[in-house]
């Protein structure tokens, strides 16, 4: 059986989603502009958890230090 070619300049032969649209309201604040491109965005997300991971680690070490810091100094 012979393979045919797409022609010039056609789609790929699979699916692929649409492009998302991009919602602009010309109120928004710049505030919350940084929020959905910032905080909010998909592609964002990894580096925004591995800086909330690092917070929270930071923040029990002093809680865990100042609660029961007393046990690590000897008597």
């Amino acid at each position: 059986m012979a393979r045919r070619a797409a022609p010039a300049n056609a789609p790929p032969a699979f699916f692929t989603a649409p492009p998302r649209r991009q919602l602009v309201d010309p109120n928004e604040s710049a505030f919350s502009r940084f929020i959905r491109e910032q905080i909010t965005a998909p592609e964002k997300l990894p580096g925004n958890v591995s800086i909330v991971t690092g917070m929270s680690v930071f923040a029990a070490g002093i809680f865990i230090a100042r609660t029961w810091g007393d046990m690590l100094v000897p008597a």
